[in-house]
């Protein structure tokens, strides 16, 4: 349906106005970094704009039945039309026109590669579980030939895409560097174990097929492209939240794998001796492959209950049967034991860990209601975090890493402490790596009234209260994810540092510390910042500072403690040396403590 002039004209203004808008807002977001943050560098201050793009005149109604006039840019510019919106899209096939392959693939962090790899390891699949079946079982016939080979060479396709396209643009690391250059990584790959092994497993045999027939045996090379399935798994695990499930299918498989083989076997074997010749091999009746199946299970778990073997061969096969099965299946319960142990090593850690403090506990007799509290508090860490300790994780990380990884987890909260913009931002950054995480149970107190402060808090999860009142339990503010509070504490000196209301968790509230003595360590390297950061701090106690009352109450804490007055005696002595015409020592002495009174003022 096409529109009338009018609205085709609306839409492309609406178009144009959102974009204007796009670029306004993305200016204020720029200038309000700037604000925020001074040491943004002016390079970021300007956004780049796009350029103007001329607005296209309203496309002419054609007349009935007829072409619109005038000439239409072919290929430049094509428009959906849907509802009352006008969309701009380019036609699918341009996109695979402008696509261009990677010269070089990254193998650790591409998941192109990784889904390359799943096309791979399925056409692996497929060999290592359809050859043994066609050998042994009368499933590859005459009429359905053409269908076997067909799949047959469409993995030999995928297995030479992966030698000619992908291998040769692996990047690899080379005296440290990542070497990304065409003719290094082809060389690279050329001398590797793999490419041979590649090699092997496209050896052309099937043109025996001319002189012995269509012998599903003859392809069992392309079985030996392994090292694609161990990659496949090293890749998948990497990115896979949740590895250890993919490890749990993946012993499966082998296990059913393991039987898959020996039921193949075992049909062979009936065949050889002939179908029903005896007691002990298949009969005949039935579906063959299940059971064939269920005699492999039966044989390689130990159950029991089959058969004897009658001839020499039956005793044979049966007795590498019984060793084969007794040794898969120790190593598939082992390895089945390390998966499972690994996936709920966590788990046990924190298990044993509070085994052994309810253990302390009872020894030393500690009431029951702190001893719940206590459980509490072991349960909703372990569930919130998954873990008791986040620095145990961390420590093992190179100090770069722990770095990026606090940068991303808490920088976007401190950045917005108005007591630390504008410091070095270097400084910002070894203050986020001495961030301690704790968990707070509903009601327990953050910090008191009174008490001395030696830490700032930041909120991650969770609320607290802010209690004050004659009473002390009146609720003066509730605070929220993302405030801060007991900054000022980490400066304040000479007694003054102490805080001025109870602080009190309102439910589960997981909270970010930060140390004074932390803090101190780290503003030795950086003068400026200390000396902006004291500053800044008078400057806030000095707006929040409040009158004292007629008793003389002491008021809010000082950065810098008042100094004590002069003695009287002293000033008497003061006042005698002023009658007797400023002269001696007194009234150097005098005269000094005047300047130093003015410069205080």
């Amino acid at each position: 349906r096409i529109g009338s002039a009018t609205s085709l004209s609306s839409a492309i203004v609406n178009t144009r106005l959102q974009e204007l808008v796009k670029l306004f807002k993305e200016r204020t977001e720029k200038v309000k970094e700037k604000l925020t943050d001074p040491d943004v560098t002016s390079d970021d201050e300007s956004p780049m704009t796009s350029p103007a793009k001329p607005a296209p005149a309203a496309a002419p109604v054609p007349p009935p039945g007829g072409e619109p006039e005038g000439d239409k840019p072919a290929g430049e510019e094509h428009y959906c039309e849907m509802l009352c919106c006008t969309f701009k899209y380019r036609p699918w096939l341009d996109h695979l026109k402008n696509y261009r392959f990677p010269s070089s693939i990254d193998p650790l962090t591409n998941l192109m590669y990784v889904l390359w790899l799943f096309f791979v390891v399925m056409a692996w699949n497929w060999n290592c579980w359809l050859i043994p079946v066609r050998w042994a079982f009368p499933y590859q016939t005459p009429a359905n030939i053409h269908y076997w080979l067909a799949i047959d060479y469409l993995c030999d396709l995928i297995y030479l895409l992966d030698i000619l396209v992908f291998q040769t643009r692996l990047q690899f690391v080379r005296g440290g560097d990542i070497i990304t250059d065409k003719k290094a990584m082809k060389e690279n790959y050329l001398r590797s174990q793999r490419f041979k092994m590649d090699l092997v497993c496209l050896l052309p045999l099937d043109f025996f097929y001319f002189k012995v027939g269509v012998n599903p045996l003859l392809r069992f090379p392309r079985c030996l492209k392994y090292m694609a399935f161990f990659e496949f798994n090293n890749r998948l695990e990497a990115i896979l939240s949740k590895a250890y499930i993919y490890r749990v299918i993946r012993t499966t498989a082998y296990l059913l794998y393991s039987l898959h083989v020996n039921s193949c076997l075992y049909y062979w074997a009936s065949a050889y001796e002939g179908l029903g010749s005896t007691t002990w091999v298949y009969d005949g009746e039935g579906n063959s492959y299940i059971r064939c199946y269920y005699w492999a299970v039966k044989t390689l778990i130990t159950i029991g209950g089959l058969p004897d073997p009658k001839t020499l061969f039956e005793i044979v096969f049966q007795l590498l049967n019984y060793f084969t099965g007794v040794f898969a299946f120790s190593v598939m319960i082992g390895q089945m034991r390390d998966v499972v142990g690994a996936a709920t090593a966590g788990q046990t850690y924190y298990r044993s860990c509070m085994d052994s403090t309810i253990k302390y506990m009872n020894f030393y007799k500690i009431p029951k209601n702190v001893q719940n509290r206590v459980k509490t508090w072991y349960e909703y860490t372990w569930h919130s975090q998954g873990m008791l300790d986040e620095s145990e994780l961390l420590v093992q990380l190179p100090d770069k890493m722990r770095l990026d990884i606090a940068i991303d987890v808490n920088y976007n909260i401190v950045s917005k402490v108005a007591l630390f913009q504008g410091c070095d931002r270097q400084m910002i950054f070894d203050m986020l790596k001495r961030l301690r995480s704790v968990v707070y149970l509903p009601n327990d107190y953050v910090c008191k009234k009174g008490e001395i402060g030696r830490e700032m808090y930041i909120i991650q999860a969770g609320q607290v209260q802010v209690l004050g009142g004659p009473d002390g339990k009146t609720v003066l503010v509730t605070l929220k994810p993302g405030s801060v509070f007991g900054e000022i504490s980490l400066l304040a000196a000479g007694g003054g540092n102490r805080r001025t209301a109870n602080v009190v968790a309102h439910g589960f509230a997981n909270l970010f510390i930060l140390d004074k003595k932390d803090l101190n360590e780290i503003l030795v390297h950086y003068p400026e910042s200390q000396k902006l950061l004291r500053k800044k701090a008078k400057k806030m106690l000095k707006n929040n500072n409040k009158p004292k009352d007629e008793k003389g109450a002491p008021g809010d804490p000082l950065i810098i403690p008042p100094k004590a007055d002069t003695p009287k005696l002293f000033q008497a002595a003061l006042a005698a040396t002023g009658r007797m015409g400023g002269k001696g020592p007194l009234a150097q002495l005098r005269w000094r403590l005047k300047e130093l009174k003015a410069m205080q003022a």
